[in-house]
């Protein structure tokens, strides 16, 4: 068959970051616009005689020495030597921000212009709707469409061969010849993720910050809510709004008030809450669930928007019989027993703590508490969690208790590795705090009773410091934040 495609756009030369991203928004949407169009004909039962395709843009940035102009303090907006490095783009209406400042940085750093065309990258059907096809589509058409032949026979489907994770891991092998990466993510990859947030979370990504906590309790979402629900109320400045699932989207008093959307009737299994504010800069946070897997599948996903920071803020078991309940746990190191990344990251490769993330969750434990100094470690405890893939690990056996102990580890859980692992492995900055709810091995079984009192008791601090943590975070420079910790010795030059 032959193959209809649209007019080619001839690739263009910008010096100007925001004119860059402005082809590449045009390139998106016409392309994207032109498999929609012949989609909905063919749902509608007009005759497909040829094949349909469109690409995705591309950036591309040409370099002929190794000498730049640069901050030798940046870790990013760079590239690691001569030669010819591309990214495909998708959703230049989502990454705009990101995009212009990616592209300014290179232009910058390198005193060349870059380039915008059209990729060899299809865009998957699929992905030419914003969320779900099967609904899009069907809508536009009245549910009135008749599937005669094969999808794949006459349109790009996902291709889940193409959607790895070989850049981020180090292991892309390229072609002779090939452009060497500029991002950590291809187009069709970043697709991929943008579905699967709204399919777990409930939510659109375009709804996403900057700045993300996880938990694994609804009784911080429970509190994030109210705090939020307070900060709108009372027309404070900063926030712009409040999402939840369903697009639920609540505006702050300040801009008119009200809210639009409707809840779900059957909550998402991630379920995602956004306190929205300016330039991506507000603070979301998502109940993950409990184990390593949620941890990492949601990780996987939060990745490709490329956030400045992510939290972890859970309760974990209390391993120190010096320890009691409520006392707090500031992860420096983690024992990976929990395995999900085992392959992509193998257990010798060390998980280092970030310095602007552990001095930001200590100065805000400090400040919530009104502790410092000596007196803080009556609270907080620095040191070694351990993260497991089995919730009765207490009754696993002897070995077990002897592995955490020569780790020295001071409290386990079940997801805070995967989520360090992930951050260090995606090169997005991540911290972790905990609270002690149990301690197992001293007698103190998490119990109902036990349970509902700490919570009560603990939660809304918590909550409070890491919330203030990443408010300090917001005060640094984002080039500081991004530390040179989470690059290779040969990166791409985007964040």
């Amino acid at each position: 068959m032959t193959i209809q495609t649209p007019e080619p756009f001839a690739t263009a030369v910008f010096t100007s970051a925001e004119a860059a991203v402005s082809r590449l928004e045009e390139i998106y949407q016409r392309n994207t616009q032109f498999l929609r169009d012949r989609f909905e004909a063919y749902l509608s039962g007009g005759a497909v005689t040829t094949r349909v395709r469109a690409s995705y843009p591309f950036v591309r940035v040409t370099t002929a020495t190794h000498a730049r102009s640069l901050d030798s303090r940046l870790s990013y907006g760079f590239v690691a030597g001569p030669g010819v490095h591309e990214t495909s783009v998708t959703r230049p209406d989502v990454f705009k921000p990101y995009l212009t400042e990616q592209i300014r940085l290179l232009i910058e750093n390198h005193g060349v212009p870059v380039e915008v065309g059209e990729s060899e990258e299809p865009i998957p059907i699929h992905f030419a709707y914003r969320r779900d096809i099967n609904i899009e589509a069907t809508l536009a058409n009245n549910d009135k469409s008749v599937v005669t032949r094969s999808l794949r026979d006459l349109f790009d489907v996902p291709d889940l061969a193409a959607m790895d994770d070989a850049i981020a891991d180090g292991t892309l092998e390229l072609a002779p010849g090939a452009p060497e990466p500029l991002s950590l993510f291809r187009a069709a990859r970043v697709d991929y993720s943008l579905r699967r947030l709204y399919h777990y979370t409930g939510t659109d990504p375009e709804h996403f910050q900057n700045f993300v906590i996880f938990t694994n309790y609804q009784f911080y979402v429970d509190a994030f809510i109210r705090l939020c629900e307070q900060r709108l109320a009372a027309g404070q400045a900063g926030p712009e709004a409040f999402v939840g699932p369903g697009n639920v989207v609540t505006r702050n008093k300040r801009h008119g008030g009200g809210t639009t959307g409707t809840a779900p009737g059957r909550m998402p299994q991630m379920p995602a809450y956004h306190l929205v504010e300016p330039g991506y800069r507000g603070i979301t946070l998502i109940n993950i669930g409990t184990g390593p897997s949620n941890a990492r599948n949601v990780t996987d996903h939060v990745a490709v928007l490329r956030p400045h920071a992510w939290l972890m803020l859970g309760h974990c078991a209390g391993l120190r019989n010096t320890q009691r309940l409520g006392d707090y746990v500031l992860a420096h190191g983690y024992v990976r027993e929990d395995h999900v990344l085992d392959r992509e990251l193998p257990p010798w490769v060390p998980i280092p703590a970030l310095a602007e993330m552990q001095v930001a969750l200590e100065e805000a434990v400090g400040e919530v508490t009104g502790l410092t100094g000596f007196e803080l470690k009556r609270l907080m405890r620095t040191g070694t969690v351990a993260s497991v893939d089995n919730r009765n690990w207490e009754i696993s056996g002897p070995q077990v208790i002897r592995r955490l102990s020569q780790s020295r580890a001071v409290a386990l859980d079940m997801e805070s590795a995967a989520i360090a692992a992930n951050g260090y492995r995606f090169r997005v900055p991540y911290g972790t705090l905990l609270c002690v709810s149990d301690k197992p091995l001293h007698g103190e079984i998490k119990l109902a009773g036990m349970a509902s009192e700490f919570y009560r008791q603990r939660v809304g601090q918590h909550l409070e410091i890491g919330l203030k943590a990443l408010e300090r975070l917001k005060h640094q420079e984002t080039e500081r934040l991004h530390s040179r910790k989470l690059r290779s010795f040969a990166e791409v030059a985007f964040q």
